[in-house]
């Protein structure tokens, strides 16, 4: 159900803890004294396929996340035992999750995270909970009041806003999307700086009529602190308002094709509206290190739920911003509905996993239990071209803002003319995944000052860091070389 990528390269999973024996145990010297012999979080590291129980002591269900500057993986709220929880996992070969049982201020469940250029961490709202707070809590922290989440609700059953999509805009202000409208939200003064249109077409986009959303890439040539990029979000997938309660009595709503584009700091701000290819609700919006968006897994018909949605949609579509083009994928074997969940490895792939985590772990349902994993190539792994490969990264891995990075690489020509004007670099911050959210998805396109050739197919790319924390928030990254449309495998580089 939620999905992590640490610098280290190990993917976090985890479940809920409360549906019954996982087929995964722990040797019987580590057994929880307070429950069951039965992980419910694991540490997949997929070089080498290997899988470690973790211990998860609350119940995380529909919970959220963020990587922190250090690298730890914050995590909070959930259900039951667990809504003021915050959970913390350390990037080494021992460490498990340890737990703060009143980490939060409020209960939250279905809430989203962002982490911001303070490294601090944002939680916003969560079922009945109007408000938003910040981790690390201290003695005197408190919840902030937000009407907005209230305005946007639906129903207190299906309210149609759940897990809100929320960006960290260009000025440090946070873009806040909930059914179907959004604000910009000043938290550090707790006022609404601005409303934006409401978008059009009469969908709904969160959850349970759960769309998905990017923000854009971040072009950052010519950017510096008094000139940041343009901030674009771009929104997918969802279905009509009631989808929810029709799928409840056995009719099953075509969920949208519609996607909107909307400039977060324009004069004017409106919603461009497209079509993708595929009707689809849960779909996971997911950027490339190339700045295309992938849209993978999810259903044409229905609502999130378990029982809720028919009609796999197992072809994932790429979207290329730049051309404002969709392209049909090969398909999957495996129907990946509600709960599953996708995330981008540092070698381009994209793993994904889940699907539909049925009480007492039920393999006879529709759309069964599913617990395998699979890799989703992108077309940039399969085609003609050659692959660049990073060699080295000059200064060191750790950067501070507006410094010059000079990255070293080779590329096999195959007797073909190196193209300066095909060399990019990115840098893309690691996202928490559930619910179709990667919360904290960041693209950084980098401003490229000069590229030389060395010896042989050995080159040298100079660039330029980000400017602020406000474009990018301090942590770590996964830094790309990007030729001819075909990224290197990423090396990790922290900033800030």
């Amino acid at each position: 159900m939620h999905m992590a990528l640490l610098p280290n390269d190990r993917i976090i999973t985890f479940d809920r803890t409360d549906f019954g024996p996982s087929n995964i145990t722990f040797p019987a010297e580590k057994c929880p004294p307070t429950l069951d012999c039965y992980a419910h979080s694991v540490e997949f590291y997929p070089a080498k396929r290997r899988v470690r129980p973790l211990t998860i002591l609350s119940d995380t269900w529909c919970s959220s996340g963020a990587l922190l500057p250090d690298g730890v993986l914050i995590q909070s709220g959930g259900n039951n035992d667990g809504e003021r929880v915050v959970r913390t996992f350390s990037p080494c070969d021992d460490c498990d999750w340890v737990e703060i049982r009143n980490g939060l201020v409020s209960p939250r469940w279905y809430a989203s995270n962002q982490l911001l250029p303070d490294g601090k961490v944002i939680v916003v709202g969560g079922r009945r909970q109007f408000t938003y707070e910040f981790i690390p809590k201290n003695s005197n922290s408190v919840e902030y009041q937000l009407p907005f989440l209230e305005d946007t609700i639906r129903s207190d059953e299906f309210p149609n806003n759940l897990y809100p999509f929320t960006h960290l805009n260009t000025d440090g202000n946070l873009f806040i999307f909930a059914n179907d409208r959004a604000i910009l939200l000043d938290y550090v003064h707790h006022k609404t700086v601005r409303k934006y249109p409401v978008m059009p077409g009469g969908v709904s986009r969160n959850y349970p009529s759960t769309g998905s959303s990017v923000l854009l890439p971040l072009n950052l040539t010519g950017c510096r602190k008094t000139s940041p990029p343009v901030a674009e979000v771009f929104v997918c997938g969802g279905t009509v308002p009631d989808a929810v309660n029709k799928a409840i009595v056995g009719e099953f709503i075509e969920g949208t094709k519609t996607c909107g584009r909307l400039r977060l700091n324009d004069d004017d701000p409106r919603w461009e509206m497209t079509k993708m290819p595929l009707s689809r609700i849960m779909g996971d919006m997911l950027l490339l290190p190339t700045g295309d968006v992938l849209i993978i897994n999810g259903a044409g018909r229905g609502a999130a739920g378990w029982d809720f949605a028919r009609e796999p949609v197992k072809q994932p579509v790429l979207y290329t911003p730049s051309l404002k083009v969709f392209r049909v994928m090969n398909p999957s074997t495996i129907p990946r509905m509600y709960h599953s969940s996708a995330h981008l490895l540092s070698d381009g792939r994209v793993i994904v996993g889940g699907s539909n985590p049925n009480s007492k772990y039920n393999f006879s349902a529709l759309f069964p239990t599913d617990l395998s994993v699979e890799a989703f190539s992108p077309p940039y792994l399969l085609g003609p071209g050659s692959r660049p490969n990073i060699t080295g990264i000059e200064l060191g891995l750790s950067l501070v803002y507006e410094q010059k990075i000079v990255v070293s690489f080779r590329l096999k020509n195959d007797m073909k003319e190196f193209d300066r004007g095909m060399v990019y670099v990115t840098m893309m911050a690691p996202s928490f995944t559930t619910h179709s959210f990667s919360m904290n998805q960041r693209l950084l396109v980098m401003e490229v000052l000069e590229i030389q050739q060395k010896v042989d197919e050995n080159y040298v790319v100079v660039c330029l860091a980000p400017s602020t924390a406000e474009v990018a928030p301090p942590g770590y990254y996964q830094l790309s070389v990007v030729y001819d449309g075909v990224p290197s495998r990423s090396r990790w580089v922290r900033i800030g």
